[in-house]
């Protein structure tokens, strides 16, 4: 009877009591509550600029005009993903952007990777602020200005690249309006402006490597190279994953600015991308529904890029979901 009677009282008082708006979770919730409230505006944001937007992705398979609107243009099915592939043009744009952003990110990735850890290996701290400092600036200005910086140094007439190759060989060369050339400045440009904000996601990773690792290596005869390599790189191999599988999926995201502000008539056969062909064709052309195709086509490849990449490092138990 006492049991009884003491598993009744503890029904009654136990954590249901006060019926579902009550015991540790309840309260958990309301502890966070300040953080959710912060949090508003984020989720407002992508639901408003994010998830909204991907009704109009209906203009791909719509004949649309401004009379009828989004919903009562039309169906034509996929008519213009049919126009879209029969052009000869469409295959050179995305080999184009493909071959733009592989470029990027192979040269580009590790270069963050390399700074950082140099970074962490200064213990001059004055020295090592003034460096990040430096190599951060250039992720604050916008591409106008670093294309202005850029083509006023490779410009063909009192360019300062151009002035030292006049007094090696005579003669100046055309680094805007070569392809080669021009590739080279492309993905070196970009790497210059985003390398030191990169760096810092590293740098916040190296922190949380345990510093005895290090002791004991160099107590082990380890030198700096060995250390690196045995405990540098795998600490920050989840980060590094990470990133790369995020990176993976901007691969079809040639940005609009860094190639519109370099590119010129004598390398579009090279610098015309997707966001410069949506641009010319959609914007200026009106042909939305056309552009609308090639930008659900660029998501999708970037989806199956991101769940491939996953997918590959689930494989080392290093995957996002």
């Amino acid at each position: 009877m006492e049991i009884a009677k003491a598993a009744a009282a503890a029904q009654t008082n136990g954590p249901e009591a006060g019926g579902r708006f009550s015991g540790p979770k309840w309260k958990r919730f309301k502890t966070n509550i300040p953080l959710l409230l912060m949090f508003t505006p984020v989720i407002l944001f992508y639901l408003i600029f994010r998830y909204a937007p991907i009704g109009g992705l209906v203009i791909a398979f719509k004949d649309y005009n401004f009379y009828d609107g989004v919903f009562n243009s039309p169906w034509v099915g996929f008519h213009y993903f049919e126009v879209l592939f029969q052009d000869p043009r469409t295959l050179e744009i995305i080999r184009n952007t493909l071959m733009l952003s592989m470029l990027s990110l192979a040269v580009g990735f590790p270069v963050p990777i390399i700074l950082a850890i140099m970074l962490n290996e200064v213990r001059n701290m004055a020295f090592k602020r003034t460096v990040q400092t430096i190599v951060y600036m250039p992720h604050f200005l916008s591409w106008v200005i670093i294309a202005m910086l850029v083509s006023t140094a490779f410009a063909m007439e009192n360019g300062l690249v151009n002035r030292i190759v006049e007094q090696l060989t005579g003669e100046a060369y055309p680094f805007m309006y070569e392809k080669l050339s021009w590739v080279s400045i492309f993905v070196g440009s970009g790497i210059w402006k985003d390398m030191g904000f990169n760096a810092i996601i590293f740098l916040a990773a190296l922190s949380a490597i345990d510093p005895s690792l290090y002791e004991a290596a160099g107590m082990d005869g380890a030198g700096k190279l060995r250390q690196i390599w045995h405990i540098t790189l795998p600490g920050i191999r989840p980060t590094i994953i990470l990133l790369l599988i995020l990176s993976m999926g901007r691969v079809m995201e040639v940005g609009f600015d860094q190639v519109f502000m370099l590119q010129n008539a004598n390398v579009n056969q090279i610098a015309d991308v997707i966001s410069t062909y949506i641009y010319r064709i959609g914007l200026q052309g009106a042909q939305f529904s056309l552009t609308t195709a090639m930008g659900l086509f660029e998501s999708l490849v970037a989806f199956i890029l991101v769940f491939t990449a996953n997918t590959i490092a689930r494989k080392f138990d290093q995957g996002l979901w």
